[in-house]
């Protein structure tokens, strides 16, 4: 069949209605799966590329569509579900017991008012690092290219309608597959993990460690996308974790070391004889974490010393582009960003709701009242300067690594810290007392702080796919901010369900008592709760911080000595040591399957249509998962039957973890060369 280039539409279609409606829809959908998976696991997935191949398929039934039209319905669906990721935080304000629920409203208006703010945080930002800096953005750039040969124009051929087709196909099959494995498991037909923990000989110290993976096929997708480099930096991590720090922390020789020198171990605390496996699950959850809290508070903060030029860059030539617009001279259309006029009301207006949301909070409580003015005044500074610098952040880390491995989660649990701190310092100001309000206020203010960090790192990504397809700037920073609320509406409804089917770790049980890990919630609140309470483990997020310096030059010396063949990025490390040993073995698995996959077809003739099916299936994987499970929330809560969907009595594991070990091996094994098939027919 011979390729011959389809017509271009005369009349630039760009911000649409059918555009809006269709991204926030898709933006509904990538939202609750990024909602579950991130409480899963704490790992999230960018969503442009499965959002633009559907987009394609569906107005592809209009003449008029456009690629621009589908970098709009991209744009608001893969934003919408980025803003999930303030589920690293929310969830804390459950642990810590001031809500016993997400509050509709207040929830909506942390993530509105602190989404917002991170469009118009990263707009003076767009310039200096989507336009000038020498950044890859891998997935920007992977979303242009699949709206490139998959929209409406002179550049499609017949081909290229082909892959689009066969890319919905793949990622509908992906969704199938996970979906049904994940029914068989809620079915007790297949076992979710498995894991084996042991105590080791007397030579090599006598402690205690262990190791597992998640059979879940959202997992191996999301070690799909994150790629080998930063799959191996986690395992990396999770050898120093499990392979080094619980041994010798749970050491008897350790533990009668610290006991005689006064410092404190969790292992002293287990009853005598101890478990293997309870013995190093407690000391990994309570010290070996903490350890990746200081590797990547760490990580960020050296990543914000190198940003200092960049940001000045962008503050610096956006104020370029407005005197020249204030001065009469006409822009070029791609270079057209929202005035700094409005970027700057709508900045302004932002902040005038946080600092109503923050007083609200203050005076509903009796301790804070009498301190209101200056918790909203020192909240709002905090929002203003942390937030821009953690916008530059993630936005540098995701032009680096991609939005999907930004270091969100570092940012998160650095800015904790610092909002820890800073009410410690308005506690001594106010005279008032260390009680669970004013930890809540912190996250709280925190939350506000991460939803700018994880919308300013969705919105340059998607910003460097508007600059490749030429875009026009403006259009889709609106489009950004009609993402945000669309996504900040579903985030509470989800949240709800997921707290009482499941509830969350540390927090009120749910009606399955499964609770979900919330990993990075968990160990955000338990940071607030021992900054502001006094007992936190500074020698452990210490130890980290030693460990993450040694990781940062021994990445530098690995640059160096290889030319940027080798990299071990520390973010990626310290979140080995601190997602549980199931995920990140899991991760780790999905990555070297997506290298191995991508190295199958390499020098093949459909190598790059092979490497965006690839992609396709490994969103397909996580999405079908992770909807699934919030539909068995919702069924679970609507029956109140905590095992709906049972087929087997409890207890049959072995069985049960036999048969998903040789599904699930099978069937990762049958996609791949299934995928491999689709793109050579292509």
């Amino acid at each position: 069949m011979t390729d011959t280039p389809a017509a271009a539409p005369k009349k630039r279609v760009e911000l649409t209605v059918r555009a809006l409606v269709l991204g926030c829809l898709l933006a509904v959908v990538f939202t609750a799966a990024n909602t579950y998976l991130g409480l899963k696991v704490g790992l999230t997935f960018a969503s442009a590329i499965p959002a633009a191949v559907i987009s394609m398929a569906i107005l592809r039934a209009f003449k008029t569509s456009t690629i621009w039209e589908n970098m709009t319905v991209q744009t608001v669906a893969s934003v919408g579900g980025a803003m999930s990721s303030i589920i690293f935080v929310l969830p804390g304000l459950v642990m810590v017991g001031w809500w016993l629920e997400f509050p509709f409203w207040e929830s909506v208006l942390i993530c509105v008012f602190g989404g917002v703010l991170g469009v118009t945080f990263s707009i003076p930002l767009r310039r200096a690092l989507v336009v000038e800096a020498n950044l890859p953005y891998p997935e920007g750039v992977a979303a242009a290219e699949v709206l490139t040969v998959g929209s409406r124009g002179s550049e499609q051929t017949e081909s290229a309608v082909r892959e689009n087709k066969a890319g919905l196909w793949v990622v509908v099959t992906g969704a199938l597959v996970s979906a049904a494995y994940a029914l068989l498991g809620a079915g007790r037909v297949f076992a979710g993990e498995a894991a084996k923990f042991i105590k080791l000989p007397a030579a090599l110290g006598g402690g205690a460690t262990g190791m597992g993976f998640g059979m879940q096929f959202a997992l191996l997708g999301a070690g799909h996308l994150i790629g080998l480099t930063v799959g191996l930096a986690q395992a990396f991590g999770l050898l120093l974790a499990w392979g080094v720090a619980v041994p010798i922390l749970t050491s008897p020789d350790t533990i009668a070391w610290l006991t005689a020198n006064g410092i404190p171990s969790v292992a002293t605390t287990l009853p005598v004889g101890a478990g293997a496996e309870e013995l190093a699950s407690t000391v990994w959850r309570n010290e070996v974490r903490f350890m990746g809290a200081g590797v990547i508070g760490v990580a960020a903060i050296w990543t914000l010393i190198k940003l200092a030029g960049p940001l000045i860059g962008g503050l610096t030539s956006a104020l370029a582009a407005n005197a020249r617009r204030n001065s009469g001279e006409v822009l070029d259309r791609t270079e057209q960003d929202i005035p700094i006029n409005i970027v700057a009301g709508l900045s302004v207006a932002c902040l005038i709701g946080i600092g109503i949301v923050l007083a609200f909070f203050a005076n509903s409580n009796p301790t804070l009242a009498g301190s209101t003015i200056l918790l909203v005044a020192g909240g709002l500074v905090y929002v203003v300067l942390i937030g821009f610098a953690v916008a530059a952040i993630c936005g540098y880390m995701a032009g680096l690594i991609g939005s999907s491995n930004s270091p969100v989660s570092g940012v998160g649990i650095l800015a904790i810290v610092i909002a820890s701190v800073l009410m410690l310092g308005v506690l001594a100001i106010a005279g008032l007392p260390a009680d669970p309000s004013v930890i809540a206020f912190a996250l709280i203010v925190t939350a506000i702080v991460f939803a700018v960090a994880v919308i300013a790192n969705d919105n340059l990504q998607d910003l460097k796919t508007g600059q490749l397809v030429q875009a026009t700037p403006w259009r889709q920073q609106a489009a950004l901010i009609v993402g945000v609320v669309a996504g900040a509406i579903v985030i509470p409804l989800i949240l709800n369900l997921l707290n009482q089917a499941f509830g969350f770790e540390g927090g009120p049980k749910g009606i399955a008592d499964e609770p979900l890990a919330a990993p990075q919630a968990t160990l955000i609140s338990a940071l607030a709760r021992g900054v502001i309470g006094g007992d936190l483990r500074w020698d452990l997020i210490g130890v980290g911080a030693v460990i993450g310096v040694i990781i940062i030059v021994l990445d530098m010396v690995l640059n160096a000595a290889t030319r940027g063949k080798v990299k071990l990025p520390p973010l990626a490390v310290g979140i080995g040591f601190y997602l549980p040993a199931a995920v990140t073995t899991m991760l780790v698995i999905g990555a070297i399957c997506g290298w191995v996959y991508e190295k199958s077809i390499k020098g093949t003739r459909f190598a790059d249509v092979g490497r965006r099916m690839g992609v396709l299936l490994a969103s397909g994987l996580i999405v079908g998962e992770s909807l699934f499970l919030v539909m068995t929330a919702g069924v679970i809560v609507g029956t109140g039957n905590d095992a709906p969907f049972a087929m087997l009595p409890e207890g049959s594991t072995f069985p049960a973890m036999t048969a998903a070990i040789l599904a699930f091996a099978v069937l990762t094994v049958a996609l791949y060369v299934w995928v491999r098939g689709r793109s050579a027919k292509v």
